[in-house]
């Protein structure tokens, strides 16, 4: 299956307001675009910044103040 850059650029965005699973499902097309050598740098680096952005919130999210990792 061969889905755009642009739409999983798009999906980044929606994480936050999918379930678990679809959220999973949304970060591994994200890996395999930025694996993939034939789409742009600049797409590949615009996903692994939302990507970075959406971890970080996650982190912020599942880790507490008194927590460690």
């Amino acid at each position: 299956m061969s889905i755009s850059p642009q739409t999983v650029y798009d999906n980044l965005r929606l994480l936050e307001n999918v379930d678990v699973v679809r959220s999973a499902f949304y970060r591994q097309q994200a890996q395999e675009i930025l694996a993939d050598s034939r789409v742009s740098l600049r797409w590949r680096q615009a996903i692994a910044d939302r990507l970075i952005q959406a971890n970080h919130l996650l982190e912020m999210r599942t880790v507490g103040k008194d927590d460690s990792y």
